[in-house]
């Protein structure tokens, strides 16, 4: 009788020492609580979002020579006067310049379909826009999603960009002006999201943008779920593709994609120049989540800047890299006051140029006139638990205008050709079970 009053007291004691495990509170690198928002996943069906539209049904057909953008936009204006409902691209090849969806109307690509960017820039127009940390005119992206809040994306098929005449023409242009900027050449985003909240993205398969990716400007409560989002780097590079680009962003979820560009991979934007930090369509990136993602070629896999000037709360983890140039990039820019604060990157397996690469990021620098010194902030930035083989440990090179503070490194297990390190670049570094090369560093 002992031993089965026994055997109950330990599974009693396990049952709540689980209870007590199930319950323990995660929170961000700052130590607040990470809101019960960011574990539900629940992914979005097209029948629960109203009336669905199938192009087809409204005169779209599916030529992929056929650029049909008046087609495919009164199918979206027709859902939004009937209250919204969902714009259904079915199985074939739609070409198409700018759409622009309103409230309540959402776009399913189906398994099979693609809707294909046309690759003239006159089928997207010039119209007030935010790009490379500025707000001014550009070209329209290929799907367009302005103060539509809760907007969707979803269906397995693809959302293709065309870019390729886009890319020639960027590296005919850098031939003739190697210091030519990125806006130099007309060249159209995929997906851009503006004052939109609780969207979310998932399932498709976002490829060969003329330009970023897809780019979230002034939203709040994302949710990118299971992307498959690609552009080459050979053998035409696709430059300045960016898979994602967080600009004045809050609660963001990005789980379980892959990216793979010839750009950085996640990039956290917000603002740039020297009076960056008082223009109020600047702002900062809060409370961004990365997790279970695969990381293909990209510059970075999680990049701070180079348009930003304050990210917060940025938890990367349990993440694969194969082929990154950087695992994470604090991009110091000079001419923009900046501060990267609890930014943790955990549990990431794989191979990079660099672990972590922290340097002047001087392209386009321009003071305006401002005469007084700028400085960017990097503090409390923590990489824990990282497997990883890379050419260099410690990319990290200041100068008078950075300031790198509160720095932690704990549980890698690091192979690296270059196993230098400089402690004294960081005011405040902590190295725990931190291994080079099979070698213990302090």
């Amino acid at each position: 009788m002992k031993s089965i009053y026994f055997l109950i007291i330990c599974m009693l004691g396990f049952t709540l020492q689980c209870s007590a495990r199930s319950k323990k509170t995660e929170t961000f690198p700052d130590g607040t609580k990470i809101p019960e928002w960011f574990s539900k996943v629940k992914k979005v069906k097209p029948e629960d979002l109203g009336k669905q539209f199938t192009i087809t049904d409204f005169g779209a057909v599916a030529d992929s020579t056929l650029v049909q953008t008046l087609a495919i936009q009164k199918v979206i204006d027709l859902a939004s006067s009937q209250g919204g409902g969902v714009i259904v691209v079915p199985k074939g090849t739609f070409r198409s310049g700018a759409l622009f969806f309103k409230p309540h109307t959402h776009l399913y690509v189906s398994e099979g379909a693609v809707l294909k960017g046309s690759d003239n820039i006159a089928d997207y127009p010039l119209i007030p826009s935010r790009m490379e940390g500025q707000n001014l005119n550009y070209y329209a992206a290929l799907v367009n999603a302005y103060g539509v809040d809760g907007f969707t994306i979803s269906g397995k098929g693809t959302i293709d960009g065309n870019g390729l005449k886009y890319w020639e023409a960027f590296w005919q242009r850098r031939k003739e002006n190697p210091k030519c900027t990125n806006l130099e050449v007309s060249r159209p985003r995929l997906v851009f999201i503006w004052k939109s909240n609780d969207v979310q993205v998932q399932d498709v398969k976002l490829h060969n943008s003329g330009f970023w990716t897809s780019h979230y400007y002034q939203c709040k409560n994302i949710k990118i779920l299971d992307l498959h989002i690609f552009s080459p780097s050979k053998p035409v590079r696709a430059p300045s593709t960016d898979a994602i680009d967080l600009d004045v962003c809050s609660n963001v979820l990005i789980k379980g994609c892959y990216l793979s560009v010839n750009d950085d991979a996640i990039a956290l934007k917000g603002g740039k120049g020297p009076w960056a930090d008082s223009d109020p369509n600047n702002g900062e990136n809060t409370n961004i989540i990365i997790e279970n993602c695969e990381f293909g070629f990209c510059h970075s896999a999680l990049t701070c800047g180079s348009e930003a000037i304050h990210n917060k709360n940025i938890l990367m983890r349990n993440c694969h890299v194969n082929e990154a140039e950087r695992l994470l990039w604090l991009k110091m820019r000079p001419d923009t006051p900046q501060l990267y604060e609890y930014v943790s990157v955990e549990n990431v397996k794989g191979q990079a140029h660099s672990m972590i690469y922290a340097k002047p990021w001087t392209q386009f620098f321009d003071l305006k006139g401002r005469k007084d010194m700028l400085l960017s902030y990097c503090k409390h930035i923590s990489m824990k638990n990282i497997d990883m083989t890379c050419d260099v440990f410690y990319d990290i090179d200041i100068n008078q205008y950075n300031r790198l503070a509160d720095f932690t490194f704990s549980g890698l297990n690091i192979k690296a050709k270059n196993s230098a390190y400089n402690k004294s670049l960081i005011d405040g570094v902590k190295l725990i079970n931190v291994k080079v090369n099979d070698k213990i560093i302090e």
